[in-house]
């Protein structure tokens, strides 16, 4: 698969780190997009794409660029044509090769995470590696086994998942009177806490990959 070299870069304290929040469900009735919506309004406030309730002033982060990458809006090529590290480029594949960290937003389904975020995850391959995620899954019971059992595959591509990630229980009964999520103070001060692992991963290894790249 082709991987932008811009993956490759080091990040210093100064620069923008790029995250792409990545919201995995493709229901018609679904919470992702809004709850990534609100994953994005804590990483650049003045980015979201909506206008976003006001935010704890003790869950601030510096602002980071995002791209909202919604895997329902997402054309991938024919599985018949996907092979093991490679395969047709797909239409979001210069997108992930220029994050430098992702936020995985998921449900939980059948205590495991749905096949199309799986589908877009097996498209692609150098795109993923040496690069830092977080995970913010959403349930009746808040989502745990969906985000262990992403661990695993996401270890496979060689993907550095946050010890810190965001289970959230029955998010639909928290959103206001415009459909936006609207959690407690303290939920947002652990999407804060995740996102500030998130960060220093993703300095760490933008670094590493330009100074010690790994090639086996």
């Amino acid at each position: 698969m082709s991987v932008s070299t811009d993956q490759h870069r080091s990040l210093s304290p100064a620069a923008s780190l790029r995250v792409a929040v990545i919201s995995g469900s493709v229901r018609k009735d679904r919470m992702g997009p809004t709850i990534a919506r609100w994953v994005a309004a804590t990483l650049d406030p003045p980015a979201a794409p909506d206008p976003a309730p006001a935010l704890d002033p003790a869950a601030a982060l510096d602002p980071a660029p995002v791209d909202l990458i919604d895997v329902a809006q997402v054309e991938l090529p024919d599985d018949s044509l996907l092979y093991p590290g490679g395969g047709p480029k797909s239409e979001v594949a210069d997108r992930i090769a220029a994050a430098d960290a992702f936020v995985f937003v998921t449900p939980e389904y059948n205590h495991s995470y749905p096949a199309s975020l799986k589908r877009l995850i097996d498209w692609h391959y150098g795109e993923w590696r040496l690069k830092p995620a977080t995970i913010v899954a959403y349930g009746v019971h808040g989502g745990y086994a969906a985000i262990e059992h992403l661990r695993g595959v996401l270890a496979e591509l060689s993907v550095v998942t946050t010890r810190r990630a965001l289970g959230l229980r029955v998010p639909w009964t928290s959103l206001d009177d415009q459909g936006r999520y609207t959690p407690d103070a303290e939920l947002s001060r652990g999407l804060t806490a995740s996102l500030t692992e998130l960060r220093w991963w993703a300095e760490v290894l933008a670094d590493a990959r330009r100074d010690r790249p790994f090639t086996t």
